[in-house]
């Protein structure tokens, strides 16, 4: 065992201590990005001399905060200065960045260092990267975070931070059996992060354990989250909400995990069957309108001047976009503001929700990236949602389970993950 096997967590206790420095820890998890990078394909950029650098200079000086001599990984639509930022695209495979994103700025101030920009599908959006699932070989990390995802399941890195549209976190999680977290809509600023949806955009992390998500977004937001994770307190009530495409979406090996996490949980604490009303379904429908119209504005430039270099499948959807009626994107717009607010409401006395994160156990490679359907409306409702690993499928591909809160109940629901991992486990 060496450090590179350490929770974040667990390595900031031994570096605060003093039996492990921020090099030596980058060194172990370096030497596990040069043994596993060739088959999985995490990262799109990774330069150790100078994670190497970064870590020795926190080394030698004060400790600056909460994240002291942790690595992150950073996905490939974030800036990093001096750092590519390609996001998936010949379009901007020269593009350099001159400043960090804020969050990435926030993480070194809180004293974290980026180890390097993890793959990103194309634009977030649907053309598959490079990677591959260590947890799964053969088979896809999932869309859009997938270099995060797998870096963090492969041991390469502790942290990493990832994006939600539609899916982006708690489905690439699922699939490589880690903790993702997607906070409540606009917790963690957007400033230097290319832009997809403005309604819908989410930046979120992937890590190890439910402390480490808490860890890195209590360090960029300052939300005291991390003693709620380490509580991982039972909810006084949990809702089992298969979702509003259950029917039409849910795979074979997603109704053997269901019924196993539904059985465990329900012995925990008392449980109940949610079926949301039929306005939450109608959301799922108007998110599949808010996305191309907004995406079209967001890659304006790109489709002005570079629309050849294009996957046909993002083309099409641009061109929707672009088609769509500004009075039916309005109505849409008024109908996820109204179900951000009337939430919480609509849950009564159920405190959180647990609902499944993707349909199924990850896809072949060369499928696609999954679907995230099982996502999509809990991104539009600006929830807080937390990937909890723990559950996997007959042949091993992992399975995760989704903890879902209002928005604004940010510390319930990592507090409640932390609970309902200990129940999986």
């Amino acid at each position: 065992m060496t450090s590179a096997d350490l929770t974040a967590t667990e390595a900031l206790q031994r570096i605060e201590g003093g039996s492990l420095t921020a090099e030596s820890y980058a060194r172990d998890l370096l030497a596990v990005c040069a043994e596993k990078e060739p088959e999985v394909q995490a990262w799109p950029h990774l330069n150790p001399e100078t994670a190497l650098a970064e870590a020795r200079a926190l080394d030698a000086g004060p400790r600056r905060g909460i994240l002291h001599g942790l690595p992150f990984g950073v996905k490939d639509i974030y800036d990093v200065a001096g750092m590519p930022t390609t996001c998936g695209s010949p379009i901007h495979e020269d593009a350099v960045a001159r400043v960090d994103a804020s969050s990435v700025a926030l993480a070194r101030l809180a004293g974290g260092f980026p180890m390097g920009k993890t793959s990103t599908t194309e634009f977030a959006t649907f053309k598959p990267s490079p990677t591959h699932n260590p947890a799964a070989p053969g088979h896809t990390p999932g869309g859009s975070s997938a270099g995060s995802a797998a870096a963090v399941a492969a041991g390469m890195v502790p942290l990493a931070f990832g994006s939600q549209t539609a899916g982006s976190v708690v489905r690439p999680a699922s699939f490589c059996g880690v903790w993702g977290f997607k906070p409540s809509f606009g917790l963690i600023d957007l400033a230097g992060v290319k832009a997809l949806s403005r309604n819908l955009d989410t930046l979120g992390v992937l890590a190890r354990s439910a402390e480490d998500c808490a860890l890195i977004v209590e360090a960029i937001t300052g939300l005291p989250l991390l003693k709620e994770a380490r509580a991982g307190e039972a909810p006084a009530k949990i809702g089992l909400c298969r979702s509003p495409v259950w029917e039409a979406e849910a795979e074979p090996e997603l109704h053997a995990a269901w019924e196993e996490a539904c059985k465990r949980v329900s012995a925990a604490v008392p449980s109940v069957e949610v079926e949301l009303p039929q306005a939450y379904g109608d959301a799922i429908t108007a998110q599949q309108r808010i996305l191309p119209r907004e995406a079209s504005q967001a890659l304006a430039h790109e489709w002005r001047l570079h629309r050849d270099l294009l996957s046909p499948q993002l083309a099409t959807l641009l061109q929707a976009g672009h088609e769509q009626d500004e009075v039916q994107h309005r109505a849409d717009i008024d109908l996820l503001e109204r179900l951000r607010a009337s939430f919480a409401q609509d849950l009564g006395d159920i405190p959180v929700l647990l609902t499944p994160s993707a349909p199924g156990a990850a896809p072949k490679w060369d499928h696609s990236t999954g679907k995230p359907i099982f996502n999509v409306l809990w991104t539009l409702l600006g929830a807080a949602c937390v990937n909890v690993p723990g559950l996997r499928a007959a042949d091993g591909r992992p399975i995760g389970m989704q903890v879902v809160a209002p928005k604004g109940q940010d510390a319930l629901a990592i507090s409640v993950a932390a609970w309902l991992g200990r129940v999986l486990a």
